[in-house]
């Protein structure tokens, strides 16, 4: 009988830690390339939805419109929204960057446009009578009053950015997708879940620091818990 093999990788496990080893400027550029393609997209999507959820909340009607679009490009699968790219932007990670642009404009569009349509009345006609114009009133008071119902949508759009960026493995540029599926096509158990769990990491740490990034934007939250 033939003695199993010491290397775990020959024995192809899925915890191995000479994975870890020898392949750690492999799992560094997947890392970097992830978090890169997750930044830019959401990002370029926050820059894209807070003049959307501004407009939509100072002119009524574009409301329906603004929210009608950006929740149909939510429903795109993310296949299909990649082939529809395809021609425009190519195989590249522009591709993926500018489908991952799309669907980060539904969550913080509607949570934004909530967020400001809930500032109370008289706080709006309180600070107009304090002088505030038209944008010292969107920048001092309504936005920073927002902000909490903003955040929450911010923070879902990040974690399922770091998710879909996976799928542009299709087109050789999904982070650490490429590694999960390259590992599925080989059948590769350590470098399927190591990429998988860096992925869960990933997308853990950005929503705990965005919620920490709420949390110290947002102090008068706190003073109201505390009292």
């Amino acid at each position: 009988m033939t003695a199993p093999p010491d290397d775990c990788l020959a024995r192809n496990e899925w915890i191995c830690g000479a994975y870890l080893s020898t392949r750690r400027q492999i799992l560094l550029d997947a890392v970097l390339q992830h978090l890169q393609l997750t930044f830019l997209s959401v990002l370029i999507g926050l820059v894209i939805a807070v003049p959307l959820a501004v407009l939509a909340r100072r002119w009524g009607w574009a409301a329906g419109p603004v929210l009608g679009l950006t929740t149909i490009l939510y429903t795109i699968p993310s296949l299909a929204m990649f082939s529809l790219l395809l021609p425009l932007y190519g195989l590249s990670a522009t591709l993926v960057v500018a489908g991952l642009v799309l669907y980060s404009l539904t969550l913080p569009v509607r949570n934004l446009l909530a967020g400001l349509r809930a500032v109370p009345a008289e706080t709006r006609q309180a600070a107009r009578g304090l002088g505030y114009g038209p944008v010292r009133l969107l920048l001092t008071v309504e936005m920073p009053l927002a902000l909490p119902a903003a955040m929450a949508g911010l923070r879902i759009a990040t974690v399922s950015a770091v998710s879909l960026v996976t799928v542009g493995a299709i087109v050789g540029f999904g982070g650490l997708g490429n590694l999960i599926y390259s590992g599925m096509n080989t059948y590769f158990k350590a470098q399927v879940l190591t990429a998988s769990v860096l992925c869960v990491v990933i997308a853990v740490a950005a929503d705990l620091l965005l919620l920490g990034v709420q949390w110290l934007a947002t102090p008068w939250v706190r003073a109201r818990r505390g009292a």
